[in-house]
């Protein structure tokens, strides 16, 4: 088993494995770092175009799947310039003229995040799609709303699906907030003082397509705040994501009855035939501790680091281009997962019916006729109480019921109903039927807005 394990210090240092990913950006910078040193009176034009010409050959083979990885060469950046010497000739070895590998990889890496970002707020768009599609067909949908996953007071499931389209809403605002601080170029910067040639970075960045430039070479080399960012809007986004797949979990259990996961997003069980798991919601949280995990690994390494460029910060990629991955497969998977769903609107309105969820309504309706508060919460606890006691539910309480508990109870207390109790939130966020339809429409708009 030792023997199997064993690994050189070459292939330690190797981060090869995982890098050969930023190829294309690699490349992308490589060539833009070529124009940015005929500007500067390095390179001819010629020499620019062969350089240049060479490297859309390398882009070629690595699209085609044919180009030569090795993993003597240690990383994306010797690789790619070999091959370019290669094809070339010792021309392509002035490439690397006034830029370090510390400056490359910053570059790769914020092009990449960039993507990456850009991607996932695609893919939230999706996902909110999906929830507000689902939230139209709830718009007449009682449910139970729960505190303490206790059964509190009576809600519109489109109401219940509109949380998660806010908080998808935040997390595409940490993103694009995000991705202002990752659109800032560090090519140029060299190892960490920055490049000795004169190099005209705005020109570069514009190239590159970035906002800005670095205004500090060695925090340039050293920074992966961006990177960090990324996972910390990643980890939030799965945690959102988490909290909707785990209501999903118990409302499609037998004890809830209140969801259907489509057969393509759930399985049986090798065992048991009668049973109907929701894989994809139970993956989905489970990977929510991964991307965690990311975040909390690349903090870690980070933490202690003097500054400029240290080997460690070799570390920043594995969890990066993990919590990108997860993160875009489970939007996606969350996406087609809430097309599915089929809701048991007879199931959810028995259980708002049931259990006493009407009892704050008794509480406002004696406040209503000038009873304090605190002694009409009493009252209509008593009233639980009594119900309770009696094996009855607040529907089943008489007029005299009431009026033992308080005089202040009329006729019109036996017409409180779930429907009542919803149309009385009629406030800017509340559940109220004509709240929530415009809350709807306004979601909609602002997810229109965002594409244009």
């Amino acid at each position: 088993m030792a023997d199997e394990l064993s690994t050189t210090p070459a292939d330690f240092l190797a981060s090869l494995p995982y890098d050969r990913r930023l190829a294309s950006y690699d490349v992308r910078g490589s060539e833009a770092w070529a124009r940015a040193l005929e500007r500067a009176g390095v390179l001819t034009s010629d020499e620019t175009q062969a350089i240049v010409g060479g490297l859309e050959s390398v882009r070629g083979e690595l699209e085609s799947g044919e180009f030569p990885f090795r993993l003597e060469l240690e990383d994306i950046h010797f690789n790619v310039e070999r091959r370019l010497i290669e094809l070339i000739g010792p021309l392509g070895g002035k490439l690397h003229t006034g830029r370090s590998r510390n400056d490359q990889i910053a570059t790769d890496t914020r092009l990449y995040v960039k993507d990456a970002i850009a991607a996932t707020l695609q893919r939230l768009k999706a996902y909110c799609r999906a929830l507000l599609d689902q939230a139209e067909q709830g718009i007449d949908v009682v449910l139970p709303g729960y505190t303490h996953l206790q059964r509190a007071q009576p809600v519109l499931l489109a109401h219940h699906l509109l949380a998660y389209v806010e908080m998808a809403e935040r997390d595409a605002g940490r993103l694009a907030d995000a991705l202002t601080r990752a659109d800032v170029m560090p090519l140029g910067s060299a190892a960490l003082t920055g490049t000795a040639y004169p190099i005209d970075r705005d020109a570069l960045a514009a190239d590159l397509d970035f906002a800005t430039v670095s205004r500090n070479s060695m925090d340039a080399v050293a920074d992966r705040d961006y990177v960090i960012e990324f996972l910390s809007a990643a980890a939030l986004t799965m945690t959102h994501l988490s909290r909707l797949c785990e209501e999903i979990i118990l409302w499609s259990s037998d004890e809830f009855g209140f969801v259907r996961v489509g057969g393509d997003y759930a399985s049986g069980s090798s065992i048991m035939p009668q049973k109907r798991n929701p894989d994809i919601a139970e993956l989905v949280r489970g990977k929510t501790g991964r991307v965690n995990g990311d975040l909390v690994a690349l903090l870690t390494s980070v933490k202690g680091l003097p500054l400029a460029y240290n080997r460690d910060l070799q570390e920043d990629k594995e969890p990066l281009f993990d919590a990108a991955d997860t993160l875009l497969g489970s939007l996606e998977m969350m996406a087609g997962m809430i097309q599915t769903l089929e809701f048991n609107d007879d199931s959810m309105r028995s259980a708002a019916e049931s259990g006493f969820l009407l009892a704050t309504e008794l509480a406002d309706y004696l406040a209503a006729q000038g009873s304090p508060f605190r002694a009409a919460h009493e009252i209509a606890h008593s009233l639980v109480q009594t119900a309770l006691e009696e094996g009855k539910q607040l529907r089943d309480l008489t007029l005299e019921d009431y009026r033992r508990a308080s005089e202040r109870f009329e006729q019109d207390v036996l017409g409180i109903t779930v429907e009542s109790a919803i149309a009385k939130r009629d406030i800017v966020g509340g559940t109220a039927p004509s709240r929530v339809r415009d809350a709807i429409t306004a979601a909609r708009a602002r997810l229109e807005s965002s594409e244009s």
